[in-house]
């Protein structure tokens, strides 16, 4: 059974992995959330396969793949959570919006949506849980950038 503390643990860590992208907080947050190495599955979004990388690596990637949007928002809801004494895997849905700068001077902005659900792995470590692997399941996009690939990821 999971405990109360370690589910709220492990919501409040999906939080955070959250906030990196619409924060840009991309320095201090992320050793709060991730495990070094990683196992990233973005291939629905990005038609990447899954892989294996040094945090380093995978920050360098978010940083630049988030640079061009003005906002971003992910609402993670829905947690199922399932503990298995210091490992746990947690389903939930995602609304991610993405906001890009319009191309003229006073254009609206163009908003890229992905929806979908995220199934995640985590490890209990002396710091706290931390994300193992992050797997995103785009279930439905709307107006997926196209002026530069790295954009799109």
């Amino acid at each position: 059974m999971t405990s109360p503390v370690d589910r709220a643990e492990l919501i409040e860590l999906l939080s955070h992995y959250a906030d990196i992208a619409d924060l840009k907080e991309f320095t201090e947050l992320p050793r709060r959330v991730f495990t070094d190495p990683l196992t990233i599955d973005f291939e629905s979004v990005t038609g990447m396969p899954p892989m294996t990388v040094p945090l380093s690596e995978y920050l360098d990637n978010v940083r630049a793949a988030f640079a061009p949007f003005t906002a971003t928002h992910h609402a993670i809801t829905g947690h199922v959570v399932e503990v298995h004494g210091d490992s746990a895997t947690v389903h939930a849905h995602v609304r991610a919006d993405h906001w890009l700068p319009g191309e003229l001077p006073g254009d609206r902005a163009r908003h890229w949506l992905v929806a979908g659900f995220y199934d995640n792995e985590a490890v209990r470590t002396p710091d706290g849980w931390r994300l193992t692997s992050v797997k995103l399941t785009a279930t439905h996009q709307e107006n997926t950038p196209t002026p530069a690939p790295e954009q799109a990821r």
